[in-house]
């Protein structure tokens, strides 16, 4: 009876112990790329065109200037033209940053970037550089740039934590990151401002501001790195209505 008694008592603490175990809630499991990054919870727009207006009708709209004016993009700054297109945004800020600033345009499509090459060797703007992005990764020099440029491109980034990541290193310190896209859900090419601040949020991105821009079609947001960069596993993703999962 004594053996009885002394074996149930050390087995007790041992089924608590396990039963502890199991019910343990587990850390939210998400669907990641290879790299362990999570993948968007939200569609994302396929790539249809490089410009979504003439160059005529957009100057005529004071697009440019007015997107340059509010990202406060100066004469000797360092700005990355991500998604660059046809070179809309690139001619404009060559002429805005001027022979003391650079330039550096990327696109995705082999050949919207030969056709921007060509075009910056045409108008000769010795301050620009033209690369090949990859769609996860822009590969910028670290530590480079007082502004990283992404115009009506956002949603059409297929992997925009990892995308997300990797562009931080590029910023210098007090370098900000502007994002310019329409109100509306990303199957339909826009983002919701919600949805883009959760996003950025998710991968250490604070937002500075947010205004209107009728002249862009949409907003102008500005976002700056804080603390630390997270690891790849520990970044949430967030729904299409911009909530964290």
């Amino acid at each position: 009876m004594r053996r009885a008694l002394a074996l149930a008592l050390i087995l007790l603490p041992l089924a608590a112990c396990g039963k502890g175990k199991q019910d343990q809630p587990r850390a939210p499991q998400f669907p990641r790329n290879k790299d362990g990054f999570p993948l968007p919870a939200r569609p994302v727009a396929s790539i249809v065109e490089t410009a979504y207006s003439t160059e005529a009708a957009r100057d005529k709209l004071d697009e440019a200037r007015a997107v340059m004016d509010k990202a406060g993009i100066r004469r000797g700054m360092t700005v990355a033209d991500i998604g660059a297109g046809e070179g809309y945004y690139t001619i404009r800020l060559a002429a805005r940053v001027g022979a003391d600033g650079r330039v550096l345009a990327e696109d995705i499509v082999p050949d919207v970037r030969d056709q921007l090459a060509e075009r910056v060797n045409r108008e000769r703007l010795d301050n620009v550089s033209v690369r090949l992005g990859d769609p996860a990764n822009p590969r910028l020099p670290q530590n480079s740039f007082d502004r990283v440029l992404m115009v009506h491109m956002y949603h059409e980034v297929a992997q925009p934590y990892e995308f997300l990541w990797n562009v931080r290193p590029a910023l210098k310190p007090g370098g900000e990151l502007i994002v310019v896209d329409a109100d509306r859900p990303t199957f339909r090419h826009g983002t919701p401002p919600r949805l883009l601040e959760c996003e950025l949020k998710a991968v250490g991105f604070e937002p500075v501001n947010q205004r209107e821009m009728p002249s862009a079609g949409g907003y102008l947001a500005t976002f700056m790195a804080k603390g630390e960069r997270p690891l790849p596993q520990a970044i949430r993703p967030c729904d299409a209505d911009g909530k964290p999962l």
